[in-house]
C-alpha cells in the first residue's frame, strides 16, 4: 500500500485521459471536486520524453511538466490550464501490475498513460477491501478490482446472484 498524500495506482480510480468530458464525469460522479481541479496522469516511465518536456523520473506525483506540443490537445482530462501534467511515471520495475496494466491501455490506445486520482469519494484514501467496495456501492463507478477479483454491478432490471 502506498503512504503519503498520492495515489500511486494501488489504491487509485483510473479513467481514459483522452476524454475531454472524464474530468466532468468523476467530479459528477465520485470526487465533486471544483471543475478548475486537475487529475494526474500516470505515464510508462519510459515514454515520459516523448509527452512532456522532461523525461526524469517523477514516480511520486510530485512534479509537473510541460506538455509537448499536440499531448496536451490529445489528453484534455489530464492537462492543467497551464499545459503542464502532475505525472506519476510508472517502472516495470517497482510497480509491474501496474504498468502492465497501463501498458495494455498503450496497447489498445496508443497512448502511454492513465488519468489516477486517489479512490475515495470525501473521505481518506480506501484502506481495506471494506472501504473499497462500500465507495463503490456509494458512488457511480463503473467497476472495481481488488486484486484479481472484478467486481461489477448487475445490469438494470437484472436479477443480482448472491
Amino acid at each position: 500500500m502506498e503512504f503519503g498524500p498520492r495515489a500511486l495506482g494501488n489504491r487509485s480510480i483510473l479513467a481514459d485521459p483522452r476524454r475531454g468530458d472524464m474530468k466532468d464525469i468523476l467530479n459528477r460522479r465520485i470526487k465533486h471536486r471544483e471543475p478548475f481541479r486537475p487529475f494526474a496522469p500516470s505515464v510508462l516511465e519510459e515514454h515520459t520524453g516523448a509527452i512532456f518536456t522532461e523525461s526524469d523520473p517523477s514516480p511520486f506525483m510530485l512534479l509537473a511538466y510541460p506538455f509537448r506540443a499536440g499531448w496536451r490537445e490529445k489528453l484534455p482530462a489530464v492537462a492543467h490550464v497551464d499545459g503542464t501534467g502532475r505525472l506519476q511515471t510508472v517502472s516495470r520495475e517497482t510497480n509491474p501490475r501496474y504498468w502492465e496494466l497501463i501498458e495494455a491501455f498503450r496497447q489498445a490506445t496508443g497512448v502511454p498513460l492513465v488519468l489516477n486520482t486517489s479512490f475515495n469519494e470525501n473521505e481518506p484514501i480506501v484502506c481495506t477491501p471494506t472501504d473499497a467496495i462500500r465507495c463503490y456501492v456509494e458512488t457511480g463507478m463503473d467497476v472495481l478490482f481488488l486484486g484479481d477479483l472484478l467486481v461489477e454491478r448487475a445490469p438494470a432490471g437484472e436479477p443480482r446472484t448472491p
